[in-house]
């Protein structure tokens, strides 16, 4: 049984103002994540980049975030958190530096790269010292609702910043804005819980480190590729299963080797193995309002960068309330599943919601609604998800631990996003296909939107579809009961009881 004197962090007064810095590194990653896709236009016209190309100003960060952060956070746990919390900070600032003075596209996508090779340090850091630092439930609980909170929202409040920057200022602060973001954080130093790390020398899992990259690196680039070459395209279907196979080698030489780069018994744990995957699951929901209602309001509404970015701040609103709101009070009260399962189902319902949206929908009756609910109910699955994720691992496990949920994050937004901007592409090509022989000269535009929401349409009933499979899933799995209570205390801090 836990005993509340074993948690030096919670005596200690700078916790919380460790928190404002821990958040603004969240902040600065998530941000990261869709500022550059509302400076992208601007970016492609001013380097010259060829519509083929634009979309690897994207896929270099999530390629490299995404393949390289279980390293990441092993490399955390075997040298201290704050030391590679601080590097990441550093190199992050140094890249985006590199990538707003970019001169050509090459020097642009090296930039994007490096980005998501710090970021990938940064991330699993990060979480894990909020992991460390807050121990006591209650105060867990707000710590993990307001950090929750930062990662759901975090991508709205980048494309009302991207939208500002790229209006009135230029594409490249789009970039720059992180160097001030990173140098602030970076004054955590002194009030940054003491470094812990791993037992033992430092052995990395290199066999490990090459088949998870590799593998990732493959499935991802092979999301990407589908949006142009086709799901059936023997690029695409040689890449998918390549990286099947490596990451099935992957999972069997874990099981044997003495120190692995993930321990089975991580992602094992019932608990934070459906954290895991309500996170890699809810991120498609998420990522798929992101894509398409962006699209639906520049393209089809005529909204401009900036009221683009403003019309998605009721859902970071929405996100705010339901993470820091409700989750952050009931995470010590019932069962995770409770909150999880029911937010996923909410936000099924918010993108459901956004499947009869037309051409001439207003925004009040059409869009905000799907908003609330889908921020609300994301919400309620990030905080808890983010908290149980790092539920019940040993101190040297909390890196990588926080990394999984990173990548679940991550590669889930990545795949998730290649498969709906696929099926929302063929919709809108068959549509234009039907229509073709009505089309005329002056009915085209009209036509050609039309097609645009059809196809949005099917990614979205796909997208709720796979919120109501992952409520589904989470419900079943997620077996942590109400967290109990120590006797003794005043009832007001229950300790999450463990389940191995």
């Amino acid at each position: 049984m836990s005993q509340p004197s074993q948690a030096p962090p919670q005596a200690n007064p700078r916790r919380w103002l460790a928190l404002v810095f821990i958040g603004l590194a969240q902040l600065m990653i998530v941000l990261d994540i869709t500022i550059v896709n509302i400076a992208l236009p601007s970016a492609q016209k001013d380097l010259g980049i060829s519509d083929g190309d634009r979309q690897w100003v994207i896929t270099a960060y999530t390629l490299a975030f995404g393949s390289l952060l279980l390293l990441g956070g092993r490399i955390a746990d075997y040298t201290g958190r704050k030391r590679t919390f601080l590097i990441g900070l550093l190199g992050f600032a140094g890249a985006s530096a590199l990538g707003g003075a970019a001169s050509g596209f090459e020097m642009l996508l090296a930039a994007r790269a490096l980005q998501g090779a710090f970021a990938a340090l940064l991330a699993p850091s990060a979480l894990s010292l909020l992991a460390v630092n807050f121990t006591e439930p209650r105060e867990r609980a707000k710590a993990f609702g307001i950090f929750g909170a930062i990662a759901a929202g975090g991508g709205a409040i980048g494309l009302v910043v991207g939208g500002l920057l790229t209006e009135y200022l230029d594409w490249r602060w789009c970039l720059y804005v992180n160097v001030p973001i990173a140098v602030v954080a970076a004054l955590s130093w002194s009030v940054l819980p003491t470094d812990t790390r791993a037992e033992g020398r430092a052995r990395f899992d290199i066999p490990g480190v090459v088949l998870a990259v590799c593998g990732l690196v493959a499935v991802v680039y092979a999301c990407s590729e589908a949006e142009s070459e086709g799901w059936d395209s023997r690029l695409v279907t040689g890449l998918l299963i390549l990286g099947a196979v490596l990451l099935f080698a992957f999972v069997m030489l874990e099981r044997n080797v003495a120190r692995p780069l993930l321990p089975p018994r991580v992602v094992g744990d019932r608990t934070r193995g459906s954290a895991y995957l309500a996170v890699g699951l809810s991120v498609v929901g998420m990522f798929a309002m992101f894509l398409f209602l962006t699209y639906y309001m520049q393209i089809v509404k005529g909204y401009s960068a900036l009221l683009t970015g403003v019309a998605f701040l009721p859902m970071t609103g929405a996100v705010l309330i339901g993470a820091g709101g409700v989750a952050s009070r009931l995470i010590p009260k019932v069962p995770p599943r409770l909150l999880v399962a029911p937010g996923l189902l909410i936000a099924a319902t918010g993108v459901v919601l956004l499947v009869p949206l037309d051409v001439d929908s207003s925004y009040a009756a059409g869009v905000l609604p799907a908003e609330l609910l889908v921020g609300f109910g994301m919400g309620l699955v990030m905080a808890p998800s983010m908290n149980y994720a790092t539920h019940g691992v040993g101190a040297g496990d909390a890196g990588v631990a926080s990394a999984t949920v990173n990548t679940a994050q991550q590669i889930g937004g990545s795949i998730g996003t290649a498969m709906l901007n696929t099926i929302a592409t063929s919709a809108t090509s068959d549509y234009m296909a039907s229509h073709a022989r009505q089309m005329t000269p002056r009915t085209a535009k009209a036509t050609a939107k039309a097609g645009l929401v059809e196809g949005f349409s099917h990614a979205f009933v796909v997208s709720s579809s796979i919120l109501v499979g992952a409520a589904v899933v989470v419900a079943l799995l997620m077996n942590t009961p109400r967290p109990v209570r120590e006797p003794g205390t005043e009832g007001a801090t229950p300790l999450p009881a463990h389940m191995g």
